[in-house]
């Protein structure tokens, strides 16, 4: 085998999801606003906040506790 093996980041997938999710929640928030869409407060919370975070947090841990 290779001495020097190249290490990659375990985290670049989970970065690269970040910023997937980023530019979705924008461009879903924006599409909202423009079309002066009739959906409840809370519920525009859970889509653009909630069920992002909640992903991105369990999308850590399971890249955080690969060895």
């Amino acid at each position: 085998m290779n001495a020097q093996q190249h290490k990659r980041n375990r985290l670049m997938p989970w970065f690269i999801g970040l910023a997937i999710i980023l530019v979705a929640v924008i461009f879903v928030g924006y599409q909202m606003q423009a079309s002066n869409c009739g959906i409840s407060s809370g519920l525009s919370l859970i889509v653009l906040a909630i069920m992002p975070a909640v992903y991105l947090v369990l999308m850590y841990m399971t890249l955080t506790s690969q060895e």
